[in-house]
Parts: C-alpha cells; sequence; structure tokens
C-alpha cells in the first residue's frame, strides 16, 4: 500500500522545512518508503522559463516565440541557468553534490540552447513554419524547471542515507513518444515502492502533448495518474495553506475552520470559482479509480488536513465553505424573441468559447440570458460587438460583478436562503441575483463587485461561525 504525494513549487523553494517535515519528519526505516513524490519547479522557475503566469511578464519562450533577434531569449535562458545554478548552491554545501547538480541541469540548458537556435535556422527556409513547433518548445522548456527539483530532491535524500530513485518523465532521451498512460505505466513498471521512495517529475512527455489541453496544470494531471496507473492507497497534496471554511486573510484566522472531510463536487465547486483544490481533470481520474484525496500543509505535517472522497457527505446538512470570486463579468443579452426558441444561444455560446471566455454560470428568464464569464476586459468587449452583429434586434450589456458562494456536500439546510439574504441586507449589500440547484451543493448569490469581501465575511459569520463545527482533524 503506498501513497503518491504532489508538493508545489512554494513548498519546494523551502526544500530544508520539506525535507524534515514532509520526505522524512519522524519516519526511520521502513517508513521512509512505500511514498511516490511529484514535484513542481522551484517557485518562479517556469515563469522564467515560459512567462510570468499573472504578470504575464515575458519568460525565455516568450521571447523566442515574438523576438525576431536571438539576443532577447538568450539572455533570459542564461538568467534561468543563473538562478539555477544559485539554488544548487543553496541546496548543497559539498563541492562534489553541488558539481552533480550543476552538470546535470547545466547539460539541460545546453541541449535545449541547442535545439533553438538549431530550430530557428531550419525554420529560415520556407518550409518550415516556427509557429508550427512552438507548442514542442513551451513543453521542453517547462520539463527543465520540473527535472531540476527531481533530481535535486532525489540527490538531497541520497544524502540523508535514503534509497530514493529519480523517474523522469520528461522523454529527454526518448526516441519515439508514448501516449501519456504508456509512458507512466511503462516508467514505474518494476519499482518495489517498499524499498526506493520515488521523486518524480510533474511534467510528462507524451505524444498527446501534455500542454496542448492543460498547459500549466499538467503537474497535477500526472500527478492524478500515477496514483491511478500504480494503484495508490491514497493520493496527497501537500499546499502551503489548509482548506478552510473561507480564506483566512478576508474572514480572520481565529474565525476560519480547516475542513476535516468532504466530496470531490465540493472540490469541483471551488474550481469553477477558480479556487482549485485540485485541477478537476485531475480529480476525475482519482475518482473514476476510487482514490481518496488528501490536502495537506505542507508545513503542518502532524495535522491529518482534508480529505476528499467520492461518496462523503456531512453527517447533517451544513455549510462548509464560503467561497467566490471577483473577476466576473456578468454579460446580459436581452431579446424578446429569445421566447419559445431552445437553441436561441447556440451562437452566444460558440462565441465565448471562440474567444476562450470561461463562464462560471448563467441563467436565464422568457426574454433575457446572462452569462457569468470570466476573462479579459478586451475579449469580453469583442464578445457584446459579435453578439450583436448576429443578433441585431437583442441589447447586450456588460456588468462588473461578483460571485459568492455557500458550498457544502449537503446543503439542504432549512432556512438556508432566508438566513443569506438577511445577512446580506444587514450588510447593505444587494443581490442582483442568486442559483441553487437540485443537487444541493452550492448556492451562489451575485452582487456588485465591491461588495465582495464584505459579503464573505457577513455568509460566513451567519453560515458557518454560529454552528461551530470546530476544526475536524482527518484521521492520517
Amino acid at each position: 500500500m503506498h501513497t503518491v504525494e504532489k508538493i508545489g513549487g512554494t513548498s519546494m523553494s523551502r526544500f530544508d522545512e520539506v525535507l524534515n517535515t514532509i520526505f522524512t519528519g519522524q519516519r526511520r526505516g521502513n517508513e521512509l518508503y512505500n511514498r511516490i513524490f511529484v514535484v513542481s519547479a522551484y517557485s518562479g522557475m517556469t515563469n522564467l522559463l515560459l512567462e510570468h503566469k499573472k504578470s504575464g511578464e515575458p519568460g525565455v519562450y516568450a521571447r523566442f516565440a515574438d523576438a525576431e533577434s536571438e539576443d532577447a531569449w538568450l539572455a533570459v535562458l542564461e538568467q534561468v541557468r543563473s538562478a539555477m545554478l544559485a539554488k544548487n548552491a543553496e541546496l548543497f554545501s559539498a563541492e562534489y553534490e553541488r558539481h552533480a547538480a550543476d552538470r546535470f541541469i547545466g547539460n539541460r540548458i545546453d541541449d535545449a540552447r541547442e535545439c533553438m537556435l538549431n530550430l530557428r535556422q531550419l525554420c529560415s527556409y520556407g518550409h518550415f513554419q516556427l509557429g508550427e513547433h512552438l507548442m514542442k518548445v513551451r513543453e521542453m522548456l517547462a520539463s527543465l524547471g520540473e527535472a531540476h527539483s527531481a533530481f535535486n530532491t532525489v540527490l538531497a535524500l541520497k544524502k540523508e542515507g535514503i534509497n530514493a530513485r529519480l523517474v523522469d518523465l520528461t522523454g529527454w532521451d526518448l526516441q519515439e513518444p508514448k501516449s501519456f498512460q504508456n509512458m507512466i505505466a511503462d516508467s514505474f513498471a518494476g519499482i518495489d515502492f517498499s524499498r526506493e521512495l520515488v521523486v518524480s517529475t510533474g511534467y510528462t512527455h507524451c505524444s498527446e502533448g501534455l500542454m496542448n489541453t492543460f498547459d500549466r496544470g499538467y503537474s497535477e494531471i500526472t500527478f492524478a495518474q500515477i496514483a491511478a496507473t500504480t494503484g495508490a492507497h491514497e493520493a496527497i497534496i501537500h499546499k502551503e495553506y489548509h482548506l478552510s471554511s473561507a480564506d483566512p486573510n478576508q474572514v480572520g484566522v481565529d474565525k476560519v475552520v480547516t475542513i476535516g472531510r468532504t466530496n470531490y463536487d465540493v472540490a469541483d465547486q471551488l474550481s469553477n470559482l477558480g479556487m482549485e483544490a485540485i485541477h478537476p481533470r485531475a480529480a476525475r481520474t482519482l475518482r473514476r479509480a476510487g482514490i481518496q484525496l488528501r490536502i495537506k500543509n505542507a508545513f503542518e505535517p502532524d495535522h491529518g488536513g482534508t480529505t476528499i472522497s467520492q461518496n462523503y457527505c456531512s453527517e447533517k446538512p451544513c455549510v462548509e465553505i464560503i467561497a467566490g470570486r471577483k473577476d466576473v463579468y456578468g454579460l446580459e443579452v436581452f431579446d424578446q424573441e429569445m421566447l419559445g426558441d431552445v437553441g436561441y444561444d447556440i451562437e452566444i455560446t460558440r462565441v465565448l468559447k471562440q474567444l476562450k471566455l470561461y463562464v462560471v454560470n448563467k441563467d436565464s428568464d422568457a426574454n433575457s440570458i446572462t452569462y457569468y464569464t470570466a476573462g479579459s476586459r478586451k475579449a469580453l468587449t469583442r464578445a457584446v460587438r459579435l453578439i450583436k452583429e448576429r443578433y441585431p434586434m437583442a441589447e447586450v450589456n456588460l456588468h462588473n460583478i461578483a460571485i459568492v458562494s455557500a458550498i457544502g456536500s449537503d446543503l439542504k439546510v432549512k432556512g438556508i436562503l432566508a438566513r443569506t439574504v438577511a445577512a446580506l441586507a444587514s450588510a447593505g449589500i444587494s443581490i442582483q441575483a442568486i442559483h441553487q440547484s437540485i443537487r444541493q451543493v452550492e448556492m451562489q448569490c451575485i452582487i456588485d463587485e465591491g461588495d465582495y469581501d464584505a459579503a464573505v465575511v457577513a455568509l460566513h459569520k451567519a453560515l458557518i461561525e454560529p454552528e461551530n463545527y470546530g476544526d475536524v482533524i482527518a484521521v492520517a
């Protein structure tokens, strides 16, 4: 019986702490084994290699894709090299260990540099277009960060006397790509988990092209597939925080409680709001394999964290989490010709998909339909124009709104709607729309964007704090 455990980039950057809390801790002898770790690149490395996830500042990939000269991307690649070597120096005091770490990642960077220079040269000929190869370049660059952290982890564990093994899924020397599932199955075949502590890269090279579908969410997809393929007893994600009843920064650390148990339905609602406990496609893989997920705080190893399973339902109906998002717009379409036409909104949906706008929810009445969408203001403005062109008789409006949600595995709480409306009214907050589906796992309130923080505090105070569920610690 083994576990598969994922450690994110921020935690990996605090490696000395992670080594003493997650990898070793109080474990001795055989207790160190029967664990597979999937590690992400150190914090900030993937931003340098690709582009900054939040600010969009270009990294090596973005400069390679856009720049006409080689100087721009080559300079950033050397910044990556310097950052990675500095990390090695921070981790390893012994010269021979640091030399091994430097040689490994140095060779990878040299190979990538040579490959990209040759590709530029090849694409100077008319029959070869750079755009056709950019996704492969993006994947190759992303894999550098994952390989760097995984190799260093194995090196550090061996220094501690642990029999650690690297499973490199980057396919760096692979002649022919394999399918995603076969790549993982073949890479883990024959390993005795009871004798070796396995460390795997979060990126997997495969014929499907993992980043084509998941872009930078690929590490959780790899993590879930490893758990399913190897028949893990439990899947664990180590984060820098607990899964709590609300954001402690909004509500207050003394007010929130750690969620002890919940189910995958709740996890999916959080993902829909952009607050992923786990990527929804990764959750689907675990659900189908019947594997329980545990979310733990990487720096509180003795806390059982939160268990997420398929069939869990709270002992009594209750609200478990208050969550939401405020980077949302209400795209409202009013048209009297809509009445009775069940296919009216097909073209609207196509426009939103074409512009890669994410639909959080939608509602409709006899002659209007409103999409609650997340995306850039530029894309939404274009959507309004295209919808007006397609439906010339329609009136199309865009509203700045926020969504605040009460979520629970069993939300059949008597009087919850009245308590919600009363709590928001007492806080001086007007509700623009409200949604609660028959499945009874989430109730969403659409409010003005400026009222978001106050609404989270008000609903947490009204729907969670009076119940005093306490900090339920799941059994480890």
